[in-house]
């Protein structure tokens, strides 16, 4: 389990099951997925761990009561640990510590002739990831590229600079949506597969046109999200050689680009975000494909104990966060797809299902697909924070804290405005939503003395 559940929860768990069983438990539990065929390689993926370099490998250990031995091994092995011992076996070069300082850790490490062997109270107090934080300060990294330093040749360009170019774009088509929603709404394409413009729309409910805005806006907002994220995990993250962000990039744009074909089931083929991704995706590709994976990375220390126990908290609720706005965004497709609306859609709308398909039998279809492609977005965009928030969380890497703040700020505000706008006020309807700020408000405060660290 990585830190950010260990150190929170793990209160918890030595109130219910006593400290010392909590610890067993833990490793357990470890060592079982890791006994599943697959399951080692899960958990690496899983956690975002890298295994220190060959050299430092087998000169970092831990030493552990024999009792735990086999289930230790499997689980240290796999989290970052070159081997593991069950007798102390005092030499002059093999050093063993009770010490979780990071930085001691590295300097002992710095001489080659050195063997370091962690006690399990290093792995008890400073968590599972331990290893994995030695690992990146002993790593050996060199300058990040500038701007500047990208060539005019498209065909030398980085992969973190296509990473960047699609989300600029994704906002860019972002803002764009908003402007046609909060302009004329509907465009001559719209009109064409309604058979309706917006006056004759008006006249049908007079609250028909404020829906479509409404899902429409907060559709632009999530657009704007995953650029801004998709820019993040591309300029500070793939740029500085952190493999774990070209694999969020990849794991959102495959959840996202594919939710064209729902553009399929709904009869709506909508030309202007069909050339949204026939331009972007082959960025996206571009992004992905290559694998510049060099540490360019800088260490900025370990920082105060207490500051970085407060930001794991904030770590665990932004990734909480993810998977539930994933969630709703899979329940977001589902209605789209199925019922196309929720009770308090129709409410709002003073009208049933059957009087609107009486109307216009394209009318439904037309808002399916803008639903489901919403349901998609926020996919996309919650797998993204999901992973950044669980891998990318390290002392003064400020770019995912600013990241983290403008996904929020394009994400949720557009969506409450716009419903307060329209007079859509249902507490229970956009309760999800301030439950979402309330949690990424609270992780942000928590995290920002740690992320936003100088020094």
């Amino acid at each position: 389990m990585p830190d950010w559940t260990y150190q929170p929860l793990r209160g918890i768990a030595s109130a219910v099951l006593g400290e010392r069983r909590s610890q067993r438990a833990a490793l357990r539990v470890l060592a079982t997925v890791v006994r599943v065929p697959g399951g080692r390689r899960l958990v690496v993926r899983a956690f975002g761990h890298r295994h220190p370099p060959v050299d430092v490998a087998e000169r970092l250990g831990a030493v552990v009561p024999a009792d735990v031995a086999d289930d230790a091994s499997r689980a240290l092995l796999t989290i970052g640990a070159g081997f593991v011992e069950t007798e102390p076996r005092p030499d002059g070069d093999r050093i063993y510590t009770s010490s979780a300082d990071v930085a001691a850790a590295a300097r002992v490490l710095a001489d080659p002739a050195k063997t370091l062997v962690v006690t399990p109270r290093v792995l008890t107090t400073a968590g599972p990831g331990w290893f994995q934080r030695v690992t990146e300060a002993v790593t050996p990294t060199e300058p990040a590229p500038r701007l500047r330093d990208v060539p005019r040749d498209p065909r030398r360009w980085p992969a973190w600079w296509w990473g960047l170019l699609v989300g600029l774009g994704m906002v860019g088509a972002g803002v764009g949506a908003a402007a046609i929603t909060l302009g004329p709404v509907l465009l001559w394409y719209d009109e064409d597969f309604l058979g309706m413009g917006r006056a004759e729309l008006h006249a049908v409910n007079h609250h028909l046109v404020p829906f479509l805005q409404h899902d429409r806006v907060t559709m632009a907002g999530t657009m704007v999200a995953i650029g801004a994220l998709y820019a993040g995990l591309a300029y500070g993250g793939m740029r500085q050689g952190w493999p774990w962000a070209r694999v969020a990039l990849l794991v959102s744009g495959l959840i996202g680009f594919p939710t064209l074909v729902y553009s399929l089931g709904t009869g709506f083929i909508e030309p202007l975000h069909t050339a949204v991704v026939v331009v972007l995706f082959p960025m996206f590709v571009a992004a992905v494909w290559s694998r510049d994976h060099r540490p360019k990375w800088t260490y900025r220390g370990e920082g105060s104990e207490a500051v970085w126990r407060r930001e794991l908290v904030g770590q665990l609720l932004m990734v909480v966060t993810g998977v539930g706005l994933f969630v709703g965004g899979f329940v977001v497709s589902v209605v789209g797809l199925t019922t196309v609306f929720v009770r308090s859609d129709l409410v709002f709308l003073g009208v049933d299902v059957d009087t609107l398909r009486a109307v216009n039998a394209r009318l439904l279809p037309f808002v399916t697909h803008d639903r489901a492609g919403f349901g998609g977005a926020l996919m996309a965009a919650a797998a993204a924070i999901t992973l950044l928030s669980a891998w990318g969380w390290r002392r003064g890497e400020s770019w995912v804290w600013w990241t983290l703040l403008a996904t929020a700020c394009a994400g949720f505000l557009p969506a409450v405005l716009v419903h307060a706008v329209i007079g859509y006020t249902d507490f229970w309807h956009l309760a999800p939503v301030y439950f979402g700020m309330l949690l990424t408000s609270i992780a942000l405060v928590l995290a920002r003395p740690y992320l936003l660290a100088r020094e």
